[in-house]
C-alpha cells in the first residue's frame, strides 16, 4: 500500500491545511476497526469529537478517540477536554517511522497513564497497536530518587543556585564541602582527619578529587591546586572555613598527583 505523505500530498498541489485533515482522516478507519472489535459501536465527528464509541443499550460505556498525525501536547489538552464527557479517552495519531517520535518518550506514556487515557498507534499499513491502554497502573514512585532529593536539599548550605539555569555549575552539596576544605588547604597542606570535625566525608573529597582541586603532596596530606585557588575566588560567599585544631603541615617531599574523576557523588 502507498503511503502519502504531507509533502507529496504538498507537491500534487494542496495546502498544507487540508493535507494535514486528510491525513488525519486517514487515521479515522483503523482506529474505527480497532474499537469494533472492542464491540464499540463507532461513528465519526459527533459533538466535535474525532470518533465517539458506544458499548450498551441503558447506561453505554462512552468512548472518545482523538485523532492527531503525531502524538503531540495539543492531542493531551484535546484529551484533557474530552475526559469530562466521557468513560475512556483513547489518543490515536501514527507511529513514528524511526522510533524517536513522543510515543517513545517514557515521560509521555508516563503522563497518559496518570490521566487515564489510552494511545494507539497507527502503523503505515493500517495496523493498529496499543501503547498504554487507560486502566493501566498508575506509574510507581521511585522513593530511592525521592531519598536522594531529600538528602541533597537538606544538605545544602542555603538555597546557592537560581533555579531553571542549565549552563554554569551547579552548587550542589558536594560541591559545597568540597569548597570548605578548599579552604582549609588554601592555609596550607593538611591530613583529611584535620578536617573531618567540620566534614566527615573529607578524606572521601580529597581522596576522589572530582573536580582536581587538591593535590596528594605527601601519603595522607593534601594541598591546594591552582584550580582549586580558582574556584575559591569563583565562589568566595560559599566559604566558610572550619574552626581546625591542626597546624599547617610542614611538605618536604615532592608533589605527587591525585586522582582526579569525572563523576560527582551526592
Amino acid at each position: 500500500m502507498r503511503t502519502f505523505t504531507t509533502e507529496s500530498w504538498i507537491q500534487a498541489g494542496m495546502n498544507r491545511s487540508n493535507v494535514r485533515t486528510i491525513l488525519e482522516m486517514s487515521l479515522s478507519r483503523p482506529v474505527k476497526v480497532f474499537l469494533e472489535g472492542l464491540g464499540f459501536v463507532v461513528k465519526g465527528e459527533v459533538g466535535g469529537c474525532d470518533l465517539v464509541a458506544l458499548k450498551g443499550d441503558d447506561l453505554p460505556v462512552v468512548v472518545i478517540c482523538e485523532l492527531k498525525l503525531t502524538f503531540n501536547l495539543e492531542l493531551i489538552l484535546q484529551g484533557v477536554d474530552r475526559a469530562t464527557t466521557s468513560d475512556e479517552v483513547w489518543l490515536a495519531a501514527r507511529l513514528s517511522s524511526r522510533g524517536k517520535g513522543r510515543e517513545s518518550d517514557a515521560r509521555f506514556r508516563n503522563l497518559c497513564r496518570r490521566l487515564g487515557f489510552g494511545l494507539l498507534g497507527v502503523l503505515p499499513n493500517g495496523e493498529v497497536e496499543v501503547l498504554v491502554s487507560p486502566t493501566a497502573p498508575m506509574p510507581r514512585k521511585n522513593p530511592r530518587r525521592r531519598s536522594r532529593l531529600v538528602e541533597e536539599h537538606r544538605r545544602r548550605r542555603g538555597d546557592p543556585a537560581e533555579g531553571g539555569g542549565s549552563r554554569t555549575p551547579i552548587m550542589t552539596a558536594y560541591r559545597q564541602r568540597a569548597l570548605v576544605c578548599a579552604a582549609a588547604l588554601a592555609q596550607g597542606p593538611r591530613r583529611p582527619r584535620d578536617l573531618k570535625a567540620s566534614i566527615p566525608d573529607a578524606y572521601n573529597i580529597l581522596h576522589r578529587n572530582v573536580y582536581g582541586w587538591f593535590v596528594a603532596v605527601e601519603r595522607g596530606v593534601y594541598n591546594l591546586t591552582e584550580s582549586g585557588r580558582r574556584a575559591l575566588l569563583r565562589w568566595p560567599q560559599m566559604i566558610s572555613p572550619p574552626d581546625l585544631e591542626y597546624p599547617v603541615i610542614g611538605v618536604s617531599r615532592p608533589i605527587i598527583a591525585s586522582r582526579s574523576t569525572e563523576s560527582e557523588p551526592g
